[in-house]
Parts: structure tokens; sequence; C-alpha cells
């Protein structure tokens, strides 16, 4: 049917481009579809069309009146509402920068007990985390506990200031990650689950809430890299070979 149709365009065509009323055809446009036809020869001019050389002939469809383009408020209440991005790409990436500088920040300070920076061996602080969390809770770990809290110190100093610049993302959130669920652990052994989920609390929240509120997004870091916006992509874009991956 296709190929018909076009055979009989290019009669058309070919009939049309020995008349002086060529030109103002050429430039019709119909309601559904339009016939282009294009020649190279160098004699042509719109007076005389096309006197020889080679033409072509092109079908155009015209955009459908009756499709409406879906608005913002469509996207919000429409089918999309119920649809789950699968590419995190673009502007679906956007929501990841504050996410991750955040998370990083925050995190900082959890390393550095007793001082500016991390294991600040002697201080009231450091020694208190050896000897309330370390050995009571941790105590089976081969070892020292002061290395072990040393260890957790760097982990989360040095793992937050490189989650928030997206460098090394996952080595960085893989450690957190181990961080957080070390702590996740420590309060559900120290306090149980405190009646989660329909338990109050005199602080509003469970003991065990804000290290797994942590650990789940380190986990989703862990799983996709670091986003826009980082160290990490620019080294990718820098070494990578690849244009697109859709991973």
């Amino acid at each position: 049917m296709v190929t018909q149709l076009m055979n009989i365009a290019m009669a058309l065509a070919s009939t049309l481009i020995s008349t002086t009323a060529f030109a103002p055809i050429q430039r019709a446009v119909l309601p559904l579809h339009s016939v282009v036809v294009s020649c190279s020869a160098p004699s042509r001019t719109p007076a005389r069309g096309c006197q020889s050389g080679r033409f072509s002939v092109s079908l155009f469809m015209a955009e459908d009146p009756e499709v409406k383009k879906e608005s913002v408020l469509d996207r919000i209440t429409g089918p999309k509402l119920f649809k789950t991005v699968t590419n995190w790409n673009g502007i679906h990436s956007v929501p990841l920068v504050p996410l991750r500088i955040l998370t990083g920040l925050l995190m900082i300070h959890h390393g550095s007990e007793g001082g500016v920076g991390p294991a600040n061996f002697g201080t009231p602080e450091f020694q208190g985390f050896v000897d309330y969390i370390m050995k009571p809770q941790f105590g089976f770990l081969p070892g020292s506990p002061e290395i072990w809290a040393a260890i957790h110190d760097y982990a989360e100093f040095y793992g937050g200031i490189f989650f928030a610049l997206g460098f090394l993302t996952r080595p960085a959130a893989l450690s957190l990650l181990v961080t957080m669920l070390s702590a996740v652990y420590f309060h559900l052994s120290a306090s149980g689950s405190q009646g989660f989920p329909l338990g109050h609390v005199s602080n509003y929240s469970y003991d065990f809430e804000e290290p797994l509120l942590y650990a789940l997004i380190f986990l989703v870091f862990w799983f996709n890299g670091a986003g826009p916006v980082s160290i990490d992509s620019l080294i990718y874009d820098a070494i990578s070979n690849e244009e697109t991956e859709d991973e």
C-alpha cells in the first residue's frame, strides 16, 4: 500500500514539474500529508520549474490536531502517577545531589568523638565510646576494642567527606553502610525494638531509627553510584569510552 502511494505521488510530481504552477504547489501543505518535490538541477527557477536533472518526492505526516500535549498536571494525576522510574538520568537524578551531599556532611561529626578529627585516643568521649558501646556489644570482635573504635571513626569521618564529594562513592557508601548496620545492631541489642512500629518513646523516635534510615540511603548509593555533580562522574566521563550505558 505504501509503495503504491509513493508511485502515485511520484507520477503526480512528474506531471507537475513541467508546468509553471509547480512552485506554489511545492509550497502547499495539505491537512493530512504534504508532498515536497526537490530538484537538484542548477537551471531550476520558480517560473520554469525543474527542466532537467533529478527530483525527489517526500511525504510528511501532519500533526494530529486531536493529540493533546501532556501537561504537568497530567503527569501528577494521570497514569504516570503510578509509574516507577527505571532510569535515574536527567531530571530524575536531581534529588540525588542534595541527598548525597547533606548525608555525607551530617555523617562527618559522628566519626570525631572528643575532637575535630577522628580517633581521639585518650579523650573522655572516645573512651566512653569504647567502654559503653564497643566492649558491651562488640566484645566478640577479635583484637582491641580501641582499634575497632578508631576504624569506626575513620570510616564515618573520611567516608562522610568522600560521600559528600562524590569521590569513591561506592566504597565510601559500603563502609558507611556497615557502620550504620552496626549501630542498628547496637541499639536493638541495648534497647530492643521499643514497640516498633506502633510504640511511642520519650524522644519521639526509636533509637535504631536514625542509623536505619542512614543505612538505607547508603545502600541506594552503593548500588547506583554517586549520580551527577560528583567527582566520580567527572572521572568516569574522562576514562570511559562508552557514550551511553544502560545499567
